[in-house]
């Protein structure tokens, strides 16, 4: 008996040319060569390695921090004006 969850799927061309591929080369349906790339993809997991940062000390800030985000936007506000400046 077999039972299976029937549903429409719209494939982008490229996947659709690797099904076919598929079904060609080992002789498959439509239906069995589906079903067999879902479980290989979701079959494999590759655990991602845990991403990691290691911190550095820069020195000593050149600029007062405490006005970082207003000096940040006059340096913002000059790359606008020379840009309209130069026309772009």
């Amino acid at each position: 008996m077999m039972s299976g969850m029937r549903t429409t799927v719209t494939l982008e061309s490229d996947v659709e040319e690797l099904v076919q591929r598929a079904m060609q080369d080992r002789g498959l349906s439509f239906k069995d060569a589906v079903n067999d790339a879902i479980r290989a993809g979701l079959a494999t997991s590759h655990p991602r390695p845990r991403y990691r940062l290691e911190g550095r000390h820069l020195g000593r800030a050149a600029v007062p921090l405490t006005s970082a985000l207003r000096l940040a936007a006059e340096l913002e506000d000059e790359e606008i004006n020379r840009k309209m400046a130069v026309g772009k």
